[in-house]
C-alpha cells in the first residue's frame, strides 16, 4: 500500500501521465484488474487532492505546469 501510494504521488508531482503508468503499477502490485490499481486514487487523501488539483485545473481549461 504505501509503495503503491508514494509511486503514485511521486509520478504527479513530476507532471507524469498516471494513467499511462499505472498499468506497469497494477502488474507489479499482482492486481488483477488495474481498476483495483485505480482504487488508490480515491482512497488516499494525499494522492486525492492531488487528482482534484489537476481536473479542477482541466474544468477550466488550463494546461499542465501552465499558471
Amino acid at each position: 500500500h504505501t509503495f503503491a501510494v508514494r509511486r503514485l504521488l511521486r509520478w504527479y508531482e513530476e507532471g507524469a501521465d498516471v494513467d499511462q503508468k499505472i498499468l506497469a503499477l497494477s502488474t507489479y502490485l499482482g492486481h488483477a484488474k488495474v481498476t483495483d490499481t485505480y482504487w488508490y486514487l480515491s482512497a488516499v487523501p494525499e494522492v486525492m487532492a492531488i487528482t482534484s488539483q489537476r481536473f479542477e485545473r482541466f474544468a477550466r481549461g488550463e494546461q499542465e505546469g501552465g499558471p
